[in-house]
């Protein structure tokens, strides 16, 4: 891959704060590692990767606003998983987080991946985040790095041939 679209793929000398929810800790440990796996192979450094830990889900908003704001990181990639239960919470959170973290991306203009799992059940999410090609956090990682060389693209205005 040349051009434009390989440079999308590189994250040499970018920071990322990777947020992590504490609810569902097991599942979110494999989106992790995805996410992480992901931005270390385009070329991320260790020391790159900022992980903060929130508390749940609903959390995931207020962190990624704080990491989006305190310009140390050039993309903010979001991991939880709301798991469907017996009552409505599920809605309520899954929707709220969604809501939140593409709010905080429109107001900062910093990239916020969306690592977010919203599943029926735990195998489901047990899956998505799995290592190998279907992980979720990996996904999230990749769109936030590619948003990153989109954004900094578009203010530098049309190229000219």
């Amino acid at each position: 891959m040349k051009g434009p679209a390989r440079e999308r793929h590189d994250a040499r000398g970018l920071r990322f704060a990777l947020l992590r929810s504490a609810f569902n800790a097991a599942v979110v440990d494999g989106l992790e590692a995805g996410a992480r796996a992901a931005l270390l192979e385009s070329g991320a450094l260790e020391a790159d990767l900022e992980v903060v830990t929130v508390p749940g889900a609903f959390e995931l908003p207020l962190g990624a606003l704080a990491a989006a704001r305190s310009g140390r990181v050039a993309a903010v990639v979001a991991l939880g998983a709301v798991i469907r239960g017996e009552t409505d919470h599920y809605e309520h959170i899954a929707r709220e987080a969604a809501a939140g973290l593409s709010r905080v991306a429109l107001e900062t203009g910093v990239p916020v991946g969306f690592g977010v799992l919203t599943c029926e059940t735990e195998g489901q999410a047990r899956a998505r985040s799995s290592p190998g090609e279907g992980n979720k956090g990996a996904e999230a990682a990749r769109a936030a790095l590619a948003m990153v060389h989109v954004l900094r693209e578009l203010r530098q205005g049309p190229r000219r041939g």
